[in-house]
C-alpha cells in the first residue's frame, strides 16, 4: 500500500509540473515582446514613403533615439521600471528572510516583492533595414499616445524620357 501511494503522488506531481510548464510556454508564445522585441513595430511601404510605427507607451519622447545611417533605421532608448528601487525578486527576498529576524513594519512597507513581471523595463534597440530608394534628407518623427511614427520619404522612381536628336 505504501508503494502504491508513493507512486501515485509522484505521478500526480509530475503531471502538475508538466501542466504548469506547458502553460508557461503557451502564454509566452502569444505575447509580442518575447517574439519580436520591444517596442513592437509595424513597418509599411507606400509609393511615397516608408512608415515605421513603434508602440512604446509611457516613454519620454526626448529619451528616444532615432538614427538613419546607410538605409538602416535604428530606434533606441530606455524604459524605466515602474516599481520602486526597493523592489526585489522572490529569490532575493527569500535569501534575505532567512538571515533576518522580524523587520520593522516601516522597513517592510517600502519593499515590493515582484512575483511576475510582464512589462518590459530596461534599454532597448530595434533596427529596421529600409529600401534603397529612400531619401535620407526627408525623415520625420512624431510621438503621440504612446506610438512613435517615423516617416521616410522615398525618391521618385526614374521616369522614362524621350531624347531629341539634333
Amino acid at each position: 500500500m505504501y508503494r502504491q501511494l508513493f507512486a501515485r503522488e509522484l505521478f500526480n506531481d509530475l503531471d502538475r509540473f508538466q501542466r504548469e510548464m506547458s502553460g508557461l510556454f503557451e502564454s509566452t508564445a502569444s505575447r509580442a515582446t518575447p517574439r519580436g522585441g520591444y517596442p513592437a513595430l509595424n513597418v509599411g511601404l507606400s509609393p511615397e514613403a516608408v512608415e515605421v510605427y513603434a508602440f512604446a507607451p509611457g516613454l519620454d519622447p526626448a529619451t528616444i533615439g532615432v538614427d538613419l545611417d546607410r538605409g538602416v533605421l535604428s530606434l533606441s532608448g530606455e524604459r524605466a521600471s515602474s516599481l520602486s528601487e526597493g523592489a526585489r525578486s522572490d529569490a532575493a527576498t527569500a535569501a534575505a528572510a532567512e538571515g533576518e529576524t522580524a523587520a520593522p513594519a516601516a522597513k517592510a512597507a517600502d519593499k515590493t516583492v515582484v512575483h511576475q513581471r510582464e512589462r518590459f523595463a530596461g534599454k532597448f534597440r530595434r533596427v529596421v533595414s529600409l529600401p534603397d530608394d529612400i531619401d535620407p534628407e526627408q525623415v520625420s518623427a512624431s510621438y503621440k499616445d504612446g506610438v512613435l511614427r517615423v516617416s521616410v520619404k522615398r525618391r521618385p522612381a526614374p521616369q522614362p524620357r524621350r531624347i531629341d536628336i539634333h
